[in-house]
């Protein structure tokens, strides 16, 4: 789950210390008229004892040609005891293109520092990230044009982007008590929990080959955080449960398939086996029937007219 202001993005990693995957994403956040997500690899990339983070450019493949991005950017692992002892890291600045779409570190910080009972850096099993981005220049179509007052429009008493409007009629549309227990008065903050909510139904939206389960595991995150600030959402609830459930249906159809592919490879390597051993057993039968011929011709002379008187005398 993550948590967007001006330059700055927030992402909050839970259940950190078991996480399987080899990389996890954020949600896809907006700076500077264009998207990006961050992407961290808990266990390290290429380095096995250190978080790795990168800034990614979102959906870079259906960018148009030739685009480009200038940016700089910190990274910050937030001590959550200490904000004194949070660890800044600053880089350059740097240009993203079609054949680089992120940036980052390999060695942000030791995995053996990170995971400390005590360091402050993992607490409650979540661990947080902030990221302030500088986009610089921009070559290509910014993602997010610059929003203007006539950009927005009210919707249920939340100022969303004429673009996201006809997404949140219709959400309302079916589910009309939604927000009635929703009672925050700040509209930036009313609209940035409303756009938690269409990223969460976008990451269900996706293909089950795009998702993990730790993406699922992060909806879920949201989802409570939703609920909690009074939103009622129990059919996106019911519908990711869904999704959750044919996706471990995939992950173990999949090791299912990697099984039996390995078994149909034993069962061809036995029949490969037996056809050489059955072209063995051909050789030594044609061997044998020419013994065989052999023998019965030796036999057969043998039983030449017996002796005569005079053959014998």
């Amino acid at each position: 789950m993550g948590n967007e202001s001006n330059k700055k993005f927030t992402w909050v990693i839970k259940n950190f210390s078991s996480l399987q995957a080899e990389k996890i994403y954020s949600d896809e956040f907006v700076i500077g008229g264009c998207k990006w997500h961050l992407k961290a690899f808990p266990k390290g990339n290429n380095s096995s004892n250190h978080l790795s983070l990168y800034l990614v450019v979102a959906d870079a493949k259906h960018l148009s040609f030739g685009w480009k991005r200038h940016a700089k950017l910190s990274l910050t692992v937030v001590n959550q005891i200490s904000e004194k002892l949070s660890l800044l890291i600053e880089i350059k600045e740097f240009w993203l293109d079609e054949k680089i779409p992120d940036w980052g570190l390999a060695r942000v910080i030791d995995i053996g520092k990170l995971k400390s009972k005590n360091g402050g850096f993992l607490v409650n099993g979540e661990v947080k990230i902030v990221v302030e981005v500088d986009v610089l220049e921009v070559i290509g179509e910014l993602d997010v044009p610059e929003a203007t007052p006539a950009d927005w429009v009210d919707v249920n008493g939340f100022q969303v982007l004429r673009s996201q409007a006809k997404s949140v009629k219709r959400i309302f549309e079916r589910h009309p008590d939604m927000a009635l227990e929703f009672r925050a008065k700040n509209q930036h903050f009313r609209t940035t929990c409303m756009n938690l909510l269409l990223n969460l139904i976008n990451t269900l939206c996706q293909s089950l080959q795009d998702l993990s389960i730790d993406d699922l595991g992060q909806a879920e995150d949201t989802l409570t955080y939703l609920k909690k600030l009074g939103f009622e959402v129990d059919w996106l609830e019911h519908k990711l449960e869904e999704v959750k459930e044919k996706k471990i249906e995939e992950e173990i159809g999949e090791i299912r398939m990697q099984e039996l592919e390995k078994e149909l490879k034993d069962i061809e390597a036995l029949m490969e086996k037996n056809k050489e051993e059955l072209k063995d057993l051909e050789k030594k039968c044609l061997d044998t029937k020419a013994l065989l011929k052999k023998e019965k011709a030796k036999v057969l002379a043998a039983r030449a007219p017996p002796l005569t008187l005079d053959d014998v005398v």
